[in-house]
């Protein structure tokens, strides 16, 4: 049981990491390691020695996500009105600039299907090869690298798309000006 809670703390910072690409946010991915580990803790005769500890806990981290995700639709959505108070910075256009592209992206890989945020997690964010991917979700090389394909241009074409619907809509209120 201590190998096991040894091996548990040293896939902190990637569960972390990946529980942040899940949320978005740090104090929610925070929140989901949590959950993450005491769930491992309490069901650790579950997991089987000889297995991947790391798929396991990820596996974990991923059905709690979706099970909040499946209930934060009956709930509604909620705004944590705190996190838009300290927009203000050095340069305060870059920093608005910034955080709305991040926003964007984030807003757009929650777009994605499942799976897709699944491999932008951890081939983009946490930095698995993409054999070390296939490993962790149990799928043939293959289908990781197609599907994160899909999801790389998904998302590309998603950010285009919300680039060329601000630039018309901007577009259209000038030549409406111009017109009266």
């Amino acid at each position: 049981m201590d190998d096991f809670r040894l091996r548990m703390i040293e896939l902190l910072p990637r569960l972390r990491r990946f529980a942040f690409s899940l949320t978005g946010d740090l104090d929610r991915a925070d929140d989901l390691v949590q959950e993450t580990c005491v769930r491992a803790l309490s069901n650790a005769q579950q997991w089987q020695v000889g297995t991947r500890l790391d798929s396991w806990m990820y596996r974990i981290a991923q059905n709690l996500w979706f099970d909040r995700l499946r209930a934060n639709k009956v709930r509604g959505e909620v705004i944590d009105i705190d996190a838009y108070k300290n927009l203000a910075g050095s340069d305060g256009r870059e920093i608005v600039d910034s955080r709305l592209t991040l926003e964007l992206v984030s807003e757009k890989i929650s777009e994605l299907s499942p799976d897709q945020q699944i491999l932008i997690g951890l081939i983009c964010i946490d930095g698995l090869s993409y054999k070390e991917a296939a490993e962790t979700l149990a799928l043939p090389i293959g289908t990781v690298m197609s599907r994160l394909a899909r999801a790389r241009s998904s998302l590309s074409h998603a950010m285009r798309a919300g680039d060329g619907l601000e630039t018309k809509a901007s577009t259209g209120k000038r030549n409406e000006r111009s017109l009266r």
